[in-house]
């Protein structure tokens, strides 16, 4: 049996902050993993990617209804998050676009 797509997602994760760690001093994001919509009955996985130094936030929703698709969203940690979400197909995803939008979205001047 392969990898879930939660699970993969993960490894892309984890891949792209070891290297934003080396790469930018400053950025220090924080990854989370949440099933808890699945107890309010929306069969989705959520990642959360945050920066506590800029307080944005990437949030990425892995929904059982659409098993080919991954939406995406760059918010802010202390906001609701807005109601329409980019989406791209899972298969598209890989660590370096991971690495790509957390280096952009939470660079600051000074890193």
């Amino acid at each position: 049996m392969g990898k879930t797509r939660l699970e993969s997602l993960s490894d892309f994760a984890e891949a792209a902050h070891a290297r934003i760690q080396k790469d930018y001093l400053h950025i220090n994001p924080v990854v989370g993993l949440h099933q808890g919509m699945r107890d309010i009955g929306f069969p989705t996985d959520m990642m959360t990617i945050d920066c506590l130094k800029t307080q944005r936030r990437i949030i990425i929703l892995l929904s059982d209804e659409q098993p080919d698709i991954l939406s995406y969203q760059f918010a802010y940690r202390d906001k609701d998050p807005a109601d329409s979400f980019e989406v791209m197909a899972f298969k598209e995803l890989t660590e370096q676009i991971l690495y790509d939008w957390i280096a952009k979205y939470f660079a600051t001047e000074d890193n």
